[in-house]
């Protein structure tokens, strides 16, 4: 069971993980969505398509842009589209 947590707050969790380019991407039903806000952020994967973002925010502490995930995938990238991925830097992961 792969978690990400944040302050010892679990706000996903899989055993379905699919990983790309070092990173775990949740299906959607693994998100806690209590905690995820939407961001305004979109970015490009050349190869995965455009990304938009979430926000989480845990014990009133808010983290921006903490989490990407593709709503809609190049061809290549559909078996991670809807997936849900997470900045090692802003979150704690334990795979």
């Amino acid at each position: 069971m792969t978690q990400v947590l944040v302050n010892d707050v679990v706000v996903a969790s899989s055993d379905r993980c699919e990983q790309v380019e070092g990173n775990y991407y949740f299906p959607p039903d693994a998100l806690k969505s209590d905690y995820f806000t939407p961001s305004t952020t979109h970015t490009t994967c050349p190869w995965k398509g455009q990304a938009s973002y979430y926000n989480l925010v845990v014990g009133g502490q808010e983290i921006k842009d903490a989490a990407w995930y593709y709503p809609q995938t190049r061809e290549r990238a559909k078996h991670i589209e809807g997936y849900v991925a997470f900045y090692k830097n802003k979150v704690t992961i334990k795979a």
